[in-house]
C-alpha cells in the first residue's frame, strides 16, 4: 500500500512531510491507539471487547509480580540488557578485561552495535526453538534465548568484516551476512525450528546497505550502528538528550530497512497499519503506527548513553510496547476478550485488523494502568516511568500468566510473524 504524497494525515496535518513526521512521534501512536480505544469504550470493534470492570484485579497482579520480582523496588529500565543478565550473571562480565581497556566513547559504540544487531533479532522465535548456551551448557527460549545467541553471535564476529576487530557491527559484515551462517549461529536445524529466520538475515543485510548510504548518522569510512553514539553527542544540549530525538533517530537512520510497509511519499513508514474503522478522511488518516522494535531498541540504547555521562529526558513520552507479552496480560487478565473465540485457533499477520486492534488497545490499557499504579504507590512519572512498569511489570506479568493457562507459555492469540514485527 503506498499512500499518496498529496493527501494528508487527519486535517492537522497537510503535507506529506508534516504527515510522516506526525506518524513517527509518539504523540501519533497514542492519538490513534485512542482512537481505536474510544470504539472500544462504546463496543464498537469488531474483533475485541472491553472489560474495564476487570482491570483493578489486572493491576494488583502487576503490583504482585513487581513485588515479587524487586521487592526492593530498584527496578531497572525495560530494556536488551536485562535479557543479557539471565541466570545471574551479566553477559558484558565475559568481554573484561579487554571492554574496559577501550576507551569510553568505543565502549559505548561497541554496546550499541551489540544492542541493535540483538534487538533487530529479537522477533518472536516460536515455540520450537531453543539455545544452548557455549560454555555454561544452559538452555534459553524466546527473547532470553535469542538475546544469549546475538551476544555470543556478536562476540565471534559474525557482524564484522574485520577480522582483528571481530567485537563490532559494520556495515559490509552485516551485507555479508547469510542465512546459513545465521542458521548455523543461532544453533537453527530441522529439530530446532526458529521463525522468520529468512526476514531477521533480510532486515541484518538491509541494515548493512543503510549504513552505507546515511553517513551523517552511521559514520564515512567504516559505517557502524555504534557510530550513532558520536551524532548523539553533537545533538545533545547541555549533556541533555530527549528519549523523543533517540527515538526519531532511530526511524530515520532504521526506516529503509524494514520490508513491505506502507510509504507515504517515498518514505518507508515502518511499525505502521491501517484500520478500517477510523475515518478515511484524506490519504494516511486510517494508520496506527506503533514503532515497537524502534521503541524496544530507544530503551535499551539508555544505559549505554547514561554511562558516558547524558541526561535523558522526556522518557516517558514514549509509549508501552505494543507487543503480546504485554497484550497478552490484558486479554488473560479478562480486560479484553476476542468477540469470536474461534479466532484463538489461527494465526494472524500484523496488518490483520484484529492485531491491529489488539496492539493498539494494549497501548492505551499501559498507560491507563500506569496511571492505576503510580496513584497506589504515590509516585509520579519520573520516578516509575513506563520503562520501568514494564520491566516490573506488565511484561513478566504477561509472560507469567500464559505459564499458568497454557502448557507452552504462548500468547493467547497467535501471531504469524516474519521476523520482522514482534
Amino acid at each position: 500500500m503506498v499512500v499518496g504524497s498529496d493527501g494528508m494525515v487527519g486535517g492537522a496535518h497537510p503535507t506529506a512531510e508534516t504527515a510522516i513526521a506526525y506518524l513517527q512521534s509518539p504523540q501519533a501512536i497514542r492519538d490513534r491507539a485512542r482512537a481505536l480505544f474510544q470504539l472500544a469504550e462504546s463496543d464498537q470493534l469488531q474483533h475485541l471487547r472491553y472489560h474495564p470492570e476487570a482491570m483493578p484485579a489486572t493491576a494488583a497482579y502487576v503490583l504482585d509480580v513487581m513485588g515479587q520480582q524487586y521487592p526492593g523496588g530498584d527496578i531497572p529500565f525495560h530494556s536488551r540488557w536485562r535479557h543479557f543478565e539471565v541466570e545471574g550473571r551479566s553477559r558484558l562480565d565475559l568481554l573484561e578485561p579487554n571492554l574496559s581497556a577501550l576507551d569510553p566513547l568505543e565502549q559505548a559504540r561497541l554496546k550499541v552495535d551489540l544492542v541493535i544487531t540483538s534487538v533487530l533479532l529479537d522477533a518472536g522465535a516460536g515455540s520450537r526453538w531453543r539455545y544452548v548456551e557455549p560454555g555454561t551448557g544452559l538452555g534459553f527460549t524466546r527473547s532470553e534465548g535469542l538475546a544469549i545467541a546475538s551476544f555470543h553471535s556478536f562476540t565471534s564476529g559474525l557482524f564484522s568484516s574485520q577480522p582483528n576487530h571481530p567485537w563490532q557491527a559494520d556495515g559490509h559484515g552485516l551485507t555479508q551476512l547469510t542465512a546459513d551462517r545465521l542458521a548455523q549461529a543461532l544453533q537453527v536445524n530441522d529439530n530446532n525450528f526458529l521463525l522468520g529466520l529468512e526476514g531477521r538475515v533480510a532486515l541484518l543485510q538491509k541494515l548493512g546497505h543503510t549504513l552505507h548510504q546515511q553517513p551523517q548518522l552511521f559514520g564515512a569510512i567504516l559505517p557502524r550502528p555504534g557510530n550513532l553514539v558520536d551524532y548523539w553527542l553533537q545533538t545533545a544540549s547541555q549533556g541533555q538528550l530527549s528519549a523523543t530525538t533517540i527515538l526519531q533517530t532511530i526511524l530515520l537512520g532504521l526506516g529503509p530497512i524494514w520490508p513491505g510497509r506502507i510509504e507515504l511519499a517515498g518514505t518507508n513508514l515502518g511499525d505502521v497499519w491501517s484500520h478500517p474503522q477510523l475515518p478515511n478522511t484524506g490519504p494516511g488518516s486510517n494508520l496506527v503506527p506503533f514503532h515497537k522494535l524502534s521503541q524496544w531498541l530507544t530503551y535499551s540504547l539508555l544505559e549505554p548513553l547514561q554511562d558516558l555521562g547524558l541526561t535523558i529526558t522526556d522518557l516517558d513520552q514514549l509509549t508501552g510496547l505494543a507487543e503480546y507479552r504485554n497484550g497478552g496480560l490484558f486479554i488473560d487478565c479478562g480486560v479484553l476478550s476476542l468477540k469470536d473465540p474461534t479466532a484463538a485457533e489461527t494465526a494472524h499477520a500484523p496488518d490483520s485488523p484484529l492485531i491491529v486492534e489488539w496492539r493498539a488497545l494494549t497501548l492505551c490499557l499501559l498507560d491507563d494502568l500506569a496511571a492505576y499504579l503510580r496513584q497506589t504507590l504515590g509516585v509520579d512519572a519520573t520516578a516509575l516511568p513506563l520503562a520501568k512498569i514494564l520491566q516490573g511489570g506488565t511484561w513478566t506479568a504477561g509472560r507469567q500468566i500464559a505459564a499458568e493457562k497454557r502448557p507452552d507459555g504462548a500468547p493467547p492469540i497467535h501471531l504469524a510473524s516474519d521476523g520482522t514485527v514482534f
